[in-house]
């Protein structure tokens, strides 16, 4: 499976915050859109996921809404 990670994320979420803390931590490396001021990542994390809120995090062709740490843990087999 595709392990690559990538999150659309806004600065002032705490969600997202915890999203990406929790997979620093980990080491996981990650790509970071700021939706809040890239519109044409905005776009693109609303036709991909159908959604508005943050975090949208991709690993591989999966989808997480949110920070679901136990699914994230799961996915990338990594100690929660």
């Amino acid at each position: 499976m595709d392990k690559t990670v990538t999150i659309y994320s806004t600065p002032t979420c705490h969600f997202c915050q915890l999203a990406k803390a929790f997979l620093k931590d980990h080491g996981v490396a990650y790509t970071d859109y700021d939706v809040a001021s890239d519109l044409e990542k905005r776009q693109e994390m609303v036709h991909r996921s159908g959604q508005m809120g943050v975090p949208v995090i991709f690993i591989g062709d999966e989808m997480i809404i949110g920070f679901d740490q136990e699914r994230i843990s799961s996915m990338l087999g990594i100690a929660a």
